[in-house]
């Protein structure tokens, strides 16, 4: 898996990736103590309300940005949202409201909504080998797991030494750094893109090509049982751990390592998993694993045995993420990845818009076995709606028929752009009125200009 780390570029990004998910992970513990600070014993609500904050501007950001993101030099774009996130961190020491902490943490998520799903579709325009971008795609799943691990030990090292304010401050060095990594590297420049008239259109643009392809509609059930396993393990954890089972802080922490664990290890064996089986199974296994592990929480499990139930958890919900990117790369052309990346961003974001209050809402009111059954059965439908919606044959070449039309649009002479010229179109990409007659033919198929529709 490493080996994909010899390319400068990635090596670069991925770096710049992990550097600025540490300093996140800071922010996050050093957030919950000014919390605290700020709303004493109303801290989880402040906490609650700013993760809300976080989805909201996660699911709403995202599309706007991916609309414009192949209009703009990507480098720019990065470095920018970086050193804007930078400034945001820098402010946070400043809070004495709680209102401000609100505004902040919509501005800092704004930014990284932006931020995050441009860096992920430039990844396989810089590794355009499949192996090698499966092989980024785990290491990237490894760096987050990592993260989750580490950052809140490294956060509790350096709280013995200074206070929490300074955290902050350390966030923001690793955005600046980050940023310089981005800027040490030339990127690959968006490919031209046809104007899209209206804003309505050029912001769902992403969207729609998502919910046109079946694999995708497939792949968002799929984001809907990770987010509903997630939001147990993450929102209900403490209560399971502390108050069913009466143990300490050093046993929650240790719980949520166990599904890091899980998805770590996956992470490392999927890469050659993924060389021999295609995506569909796999992924599909992975649901149906998070569902048997929630499932499993109805008997009242033991701290072992919830340790257990979360590495089972934390290895189907890496099953299920690691493979993402490759199924967005397959289902769109080269200029749209900027638009279905930010597509998945929001709609995976809006799944756990609605499971982290459902899984808070159903623990404190019909207790934590019935919130087991409850999300691993929402698990387990949208796993079924997935192998439904994602057909078992999923040819990436597939014979359809085109109607007789007339248009104009910027373009190459690829395999549907066979025409002459008058001698003024100028160089292509160009753009100027020409005729498709009727046609059947074979080929790879996305969602795009000339295919609106999946064949049946």
């Amino acid at each position: 898996m490493l080996d994909v780390l010899a390319h400068r570029v990635y090596r670069h990004l991925f770096f710049a990736q992990v550097i600025a998910l540490i300093g996140t992970g800071l922010t996050t513990v050093a957030l919950a103590l000014l919390a605290h600070d700020l709303a004493g014993g109303q801290a989880g609500v402040v906490l609650g309300t700013a993760l809300a904050i976080k989805m909201v501007a996660y699911v709403g950001i995202a599309p706007l940005v991916g609309a414009y993101a192949s209009r703009l030099p990507r480098r720019t774009l990065l470095v920018s949202l970086d050193l804007l996130r930078a400034a945001v961190v820098c402010a946070l020491p400043f809070v004495t409201e709680v209102w401000q902490i609100y505004v902040l943490i919509f501005l800092l998520n704004a930014c990284s909504a932006g931020f995050t799903p441009v860096f992920q579709a430039t990844i396989p325009d810089i590794l355009e080998d499949e192996e090698q971008y499966t092989r980024a795609l785990s290491l990237s799943r490894l760096a987050y797991d990592l993260e989750n691990l580490l950052s809140p030990m490294v956060a509790a090292a350096l709280l013995m030494a200074m206070s929490f304010d300074v955290l902050f401050v350390l966030n923001a060095l690793a955005f600046v750094i980050s940023a310089s990594l981005v800027i040490s590297v030339m990127l690959p420049e968006p490919q031209p893109l046809e104007e899209i008239p209206g804003v309505w259109r050029r912001v769902s643009h992403g969207i729609r090509i998502y919910l046109k392809t079946p694999r995708l509609r497939g792949l968002l059930a799929l984001n809907l049982a990770v987010s509903a396993a997630g939001a147990m393990q993450i929102v209900n954890t403490v209560v399971l751990v502390r108050s069913m089972l009466g143990l300490g802080e050093k046993e929650v922490a240790l719980a949520f390592a166990a599904a890091g664990g899980g998805s770590m290890l996956v992470a490392v064996l999927l890469p050659k998993v993924l060389d021999r089986l295609p995506e569909r199974p796999v992924m599909l296994l992975g649901g149906v694993i998070m569902a048997l592990s929630l499932y499993l929480g109805w008997l009242g499990p033991s701290f072992a045995g919830l340790v257990g139930l979360w590495l089972l958890l934390g290895a189907g919900a890496s099953m299920v993420m690691t493979p993402t990117g490759r199924l967005l790369k397959r289902s769109c052309q080269t200029e749209d990845r900027p638009a279905l990346f930010a597509a998945q961003f929001s709609l995976s974001h809006g799944c756990w818009l609605i499971t982290y209050p459902l899984a808070g809402w159903l623990g404190l009111n019909i207790g934590m076995t019935g919130t087991f059954a409850m999300l691993g059965t929402v698990a387990l439908t949208a796993t079924g709606l997935a192998a439904v919606a994602w057909p078992r044959r999923d040819p990436r070449e597939i014979a359809h028929e085109h109607s007789p039309i007339s248009h104009s649009h910027l373009h190459y002479h690829d395999e549907h752009h066979q025409h002459e010229h008058e001698g003024w179109e100028g160089p292509e990409p160009h753009s100027h009125p020409h005729h498709h007659p009727r046609n059947v033919h074979r080929h790879i198929f996305v969602i795009d200009n000339h295919h609106t529709r999946w064949p049946s």
